[in-house]
């Protein structure tokens, strides 16, 4: 570097220097700081980030709770405001939606339990009829009438009442059942399966089990069920050996009081809510249940349960 400057009496001062030679520009001192600077910014971001975020997750597993269980505890009012504000909406549409079960499972029981005291008198009446062949038909359709009501009550008692959850084997569930129904000396068997712990109310999944075991005995002759997991999922497969039912009515043989023609006649005593309430219990334990026709003959049951 050389330099030249005038001095304040005129004169001129020279001089020339080297400078030292002081490497790259950035060194790795900046590097290192600029990276803990980085790490601290990701840090604090994350922390921030999940701070807002969390709430969502708790929304989330709310709402999958609730299609479960609409008696579930309600949702912490955490976060901002805004997520604040949701949580209390889905709290107050959970309430009104656990009012309104209530609400329809007490009206059902008190219309079912009402109707029990004119069928008394109609049973009554019916027994001074002289004709013994109109006095049969009479009573065998009240005695179906009185079944159906007797079973609605049962319905809407059991949607009264919150069976708490716990840990059970499905499997050993499953084989009980079985072996109930063989010690009857009905046609039902099942395929050895290891145990599978799934939490759940028992006493229901065992009342829904039995209602698909009893069907496939009662329309399809025999009755085989087996048991396994995949992945995070349990399937229980119940099949028959009956003729199966017609593709378009497998979608409604679920709903409650429908009775298939070929299959369902008052001699067999079917009133159309066993595979209703299979299903209710079915999808408030979080899975599903589907019915399919079997490429040698037979109808398939196949619930799926979350493990």
């Amino acid at each position: 570097m050389q330099v030249a400057a005038q001095l304040g009496n005129g004169q001129w001062l020279s001089f020339a220097t080297t400078l030292p030679d002081t490497g790259l520009a950035v060194s790795w001192n900046f590097f290192l700081a600029m990276a803990v600077m980085g790490v601290i910014v990701l840090a604090i971001s994350a922390w921030a980030v999940r701070r807002v975020t969390a709430p969502l997750g708790q929304l989330a597993r709310a709402a999958e709770r609730l299609g479960k269980d609409v008696g579930a505890d309600p949702l912490p009012e955490l976060g901002t405001t805004e997520m604040r504000q949701a949580s209390r909406a889905f709290n107050q549409m959970q309430e009104r939606l656990r009012r309104f079960v209530e609400n329809r499972t007490r009206m059902l029981a008190a219309i079912s339990h009402d109707l029990r005291t004119p069928l008394t008198l109609l049973r009554l009446r019916a027994e001074g009829v002289e004709s013994a062949e109109d006095r049969d038909k009479m009573l065998a359709t009240i005695a179906e009438m009185d079944g159906m009501i007797g079973a609605t009550l049962a319905y809407a008692r059991d949607e009264a009442e919150a069976e708490p959850q716990r840990r059970n084997d499905v499997a050993a569930l499953l084989a009980s059942i079985v072996d109930d129904m063989a010690d009857a000396s009905l046609p039902v068997a099942m395929e050895p399966s290891p145990s599978v712990i799934l939490e759940c109310r028992p006493a229901a999944l065992r009342r829904a089990l039995s209602n698909l075991l009893d069907n496939a005995v009662k329309y399809g002759m025999r009755a085989h069920a087996a048991v396994r997991t995949t992945g995070n999922e349990v399937e229980i497969a119940i099949d028959d050996e009956g003729p199966g039912i017609p593709e378009l009515e497998l979608a409604k043989v679920t709903q409650p009081f429908y009775r298939q023609d070929e299959s369902r006649s008052r001699d067999t005593g079917g009133i159309g809510l066993g595979l209703a309430i299979a299903m209710s219990t079915i999808q408030a334990h979080g899975g599903e249940l589907t019915l399919s026709n079997l490429p040698h003959g037979g109808l398939r049951a196949r619930v799926v349960l979350p493990l």
